[in-house]
């Protein structure tokens, strides 16, 4: 009897290696390796030109190893997920669906459920395998921590060394893959020169070099303009489309601090393997609630910030006259990644003193990240954003954060080239510098005036969050942290019992995702 198709969905995990759908897939009859580019979803908002340029990268990375594993590439076709299933199971007859669980954006989520609609209509079989540490579905965090050690501690998945690929005729040969699959109208201002590139190749270098030398200094770095890039791992894109998987990043970091005698090396992989656990504690935040994306957590902070286009363009051009805030959004509209500290700082600007409402800033970050993961975008950007009722709101002081993390002014110089011949003793509040003497150091383009006075919008904010603490905000943030709350002081408390009883090394926590 002939062994029924399997088809292997891709979606964001384009590896081969540590792909439980593959692997499953792959002893069960022939694979049918299968990418949908949809083009409504690459149409969306939160989605962008430098994404699809990674994810095609990595399409290609994957056609090769799949061709040297099955003799047969990645069958990539354009269309709506429905009508392509449907087109296979006319052609091909009745198959198993294998794909890995999805916490996107919205969008994707109903896309999903739609799959599983049509799956169940037509008696197709659809496996879903965990891509994270993300449990689905998930009914209380109390032991979520035993469960994400369990999955990151499970040997990798393995694929048969070889297996039987099958073609589909209404793929498209590689050659003819599209540059860009959404509408032509979204091109403009779309350049990414500094983007890393994607690929399962390039996201292995990345983290080997991590590994040998970059990350001795990670800890410590992450938050510094001019160092983040450099000691930060850098794997976040990679991680987010599936290029390497998560389960081999912890397991590789671990083996790393099984070979560290170096105390600096210690405590960098400790803290690095620390935001790889709050990494999916916030996507399983998204999986549990998937309305974070549009709709602020706590009731008490809808419709309560006021929507100001002039303010807003001017955030999202880099242009507010907070240097180090305009700097960070030039340098991410340059390279499509900024570090954590510097996307909280935007978020924290946008949200309080210019009390905008944080979904169109949300939107225009996700665009701009080559390493926009939904699960961890939209509850980072409520927890900055103040919204979420359970975390404390954190005002960023840019001046301050400038004086602080880029004290000579060497990344401010760079990325805000109008303030390039200004003097240190003015470079971090150039407002404040007399009309005449600026004169002498103006460049062409003259750098704009604070949007508002800062101290005074940032007090109005503070009375403003105040007013909305009625008697039932309290509540319903408890029954928030509930349902969301992190539950690693629990764990940690029962980890530093268990320190004390055999004397292991300790694990320093910093909470962030980058």
């Amino acid at each position: 009897m002939k062994p029924p198709l399997q088809v292997v969905w891709f979606k964001r995990d384009l590896r081969c290696a540590d792909h439980a759908a593959l692997a499953a897939a792959s002893r069960l009859g022939p694979v049918l390796a299968l990418y949908i580019v949809e083009p409504d979803y690459w149409a969306l908002p939160d989605i962008s030109l430098r994404q699809w340029q990674f994810v095609r990268d990595s399409l290609l990375d994957v056609d090769h190893a799949l061709h040297e594993r099955s003799g047969v590439g990645l069958q990539v076709v354009v269309g709506e997920v429905l009508a392509v299933l449907t087109a296979i199971r006319r052609d091909c007859g009745p198959f198993t669906l294998h794909s890995h669980e999805e916490t996107g954006n919205y969008w994707t989520y109903q896309r999903d459920q739609r799959v599983a609609g049509w799956c169940r209509a037509q008696g197709i079989s659809w496996q879903q395998y965990a891509q994270f540490g993300v449990r689905r579905p998930s009914r209380s965090r109390d032991d979520w921590a035993d469960f994400w050690q369990a999955f990151v501690s499970a040997p990798c998945a393995q694929a048969l060394p070889r297996w039987q690929g099958m073609a589909w005729t209404g793929a498209l040969p590689r050659h003819t893959w599209p540059q860009w699959p959404g509408p032509l109208a979204s091109l403009g201002n779309c350049a990414c020169p500094g983007r890393q590139a994607g690929g399962r190749k390039q996201g292995l270098a990345v983290l080997a070099s991590f590994l040998a030398e970059r990350g001795r200094w990670y800890r410590g770095s992450l938050s510094v303009t001019t160092k983040a890039a450099q000691h930060g791992s850098r794997l976040s894109s990679y991680l987010a489309y599936g290029c390497i998987s998560l389960r081999e990043v912890v397991q590789a970091v671990r083996a790393a601090q099984g070979q560290a005698t170096e105390p600096r090396w210690q405590a960098s992989l400790a803290a690095f393997e620390s935001r790889l656990w709050w990494h999916c504690h916030f996507i399983q935040k998204l999986e549990d609630e998937p309305e974070q994306e549009w709709r602020e957590l706590h009731p008490a902070w809808r419709e309560q910030r006021e929507a100001n286009p002039q303010w807003f363009a001017a955030w999202a051009a880099g242009r507010t006259g907070w240097p180090l805030v305009d700097a960070s959004m030039r340098y991410l509209q340059h390279h499509g990644w900024l570090n954590f500290r510097m996307r909280a700082m935007l978020v924290s600007v946008a949200s309080y003193p210019l009390w905008l409402p944080w979904q169109a800033p949300a939107a225009h970050l996700a665009r701009l990240f080559v390493d926009y993961e939904p699960g961890i975008h939209y509850p980072q950007v409520q927890m900055q954003a103040g919204t979420t009722g359970i975390n404390v709101p954190r005002q960023y002081n840019p001046t301050l954060q400038a004086q602080r993390l880029d004290p000579h002014g060497q990344f401010i110089r760079r990325w805000v080239p109008e303030l390039s011949r200004y003097p240190s003793s003015w470079l971090h509040e150039p407002w404040r510098m007399p009309a005449q003497q600026r004169l002498r150091y103006q460049t062409e383009q003259a750098y704009p005036e604070p949007l508002v006075d800062l101290t005074q919008a940032q007090r109005l904010a503070r009375e403003r969050m105040q007013a909305l603490r009625d008697a039932g905000f309290t509540q319903e943030a408890r029954r928030i942290g509930e349902r969301h709350g992190s539950r690693r002081r629990l764990e940690r408390a029962g980890r530093a019992a268990q320190r004390a009883e055999v004397a292991s090394a300790q694990l320093s926590l910093f909470a962030g995702t980058d």
